[in-house]
């Protein structure tokens, strides 16, 4: 079954929820390649609800949510605009 993108601004994923992200223009830079990157708007995050509720300065700059990554993949709210739920494998 395919599964749709949802924009961040109609439904977010629930808190913990790991998630396919889309981040538009997304760039990684390469390990051992000076200053070369490629395209990578899909990546892998956990979304964590209300992260900035304690630190009110930088929840009025980065947005109140937060995306965690793995390794240095973390972004703020709003260069998500879109997640879906990771498919599940399939059976072998």
């Amino acid at each position: 079954m395919e599964q749709n993108w949802i924009n961040t601004e109609a439904q977010l994923p629930d808190n913990d929820q790991r998630v396919l992200a889309f981040i538009p223009g997304n760039k990684v830079f390469l390990p051992g390649k000076e200053l070369e990157f490629e395209i990578r708007e899909v990546i892998v995050l956990r979304f964590c609800a209300n992260h900035f509720a304690n630190d009110s300065s930088k929840a009025r700059k980065h947005g109140l949510h937060f995306w965690a990554g793995e390794g240095s993949s973390n972004r703020y709210f709003s260069e998500v605009t879109h997640w879906m739920p990771i498919p599940t494998a399939p059976a072998i």
